[in-house]
């Protein structure tokens, strides 16, 4: 995925797309952040699952910045946010539909053998592991509560 996005970055400069640029050493920074954090823990650099992790994390950022500036009336800071994340969501796996999430949960929460509510955290996390930034882990959750009960 690395290579993926300094290869998209390198495009961008050759086009002279200035917001694609920008967007994309926004990523590279993001992931540089947490390879440094990682390094001075004393562990390896990021994984592809947690890069996926990162640009996930800048999507609900600019949700919740299209919110807020639509709210101020700010429609063209909103725009730019949500060109921002149409950039940041080309990198990410595709998403997996509403009857994909719901087999796949009850599929994790059968291989983890799961009781109960007390159990929905080992469940998520599985589901973390093994889909991240594939699925919306709000709607994954409701749909994990709703089996354990």
């Amino acid at each position: 995925m690395r290579e993926k996005i300094a290869t998209a970055l390198k495009d961008a400069i050759n086009q002279q797309d200035k917001h694609r640029v920008s967007t994309l050493r926004l990523i590279q920074t993001a992931i540089q952040d947490r390879d440094v954090a990682n390094r001075s823990a004393g562990k390896d650099p990021i994984s592809e699952g947690e890069i996926a992790a990162v640009l996930v994390t800048m999507l609900k950022q600019r949700k919740e910045s299209v919110l807020h500036y639509e709210e101020s009336s700010q429609l063209e800071l909103a725009q730019q946010e949500r060109d921002e994340m149409e950039i940041i969501r080309s990198f990410l796996p595709k998403q997996l539909s509403d009857a994909d999430t719901e087999r796949l949960c009850a599929q994790v929460v059968n291989e983890v053998g799961a009781g109960g509510l007390r159990d929905m955290g080992r469940c998520m996390n599985a589901l973390k592991t093994k889909y991240p930034g594939q699925m919306d882990f709000s709607k994954a959750s409701g749909i994990v509560k709703d089996l354990l009960r």
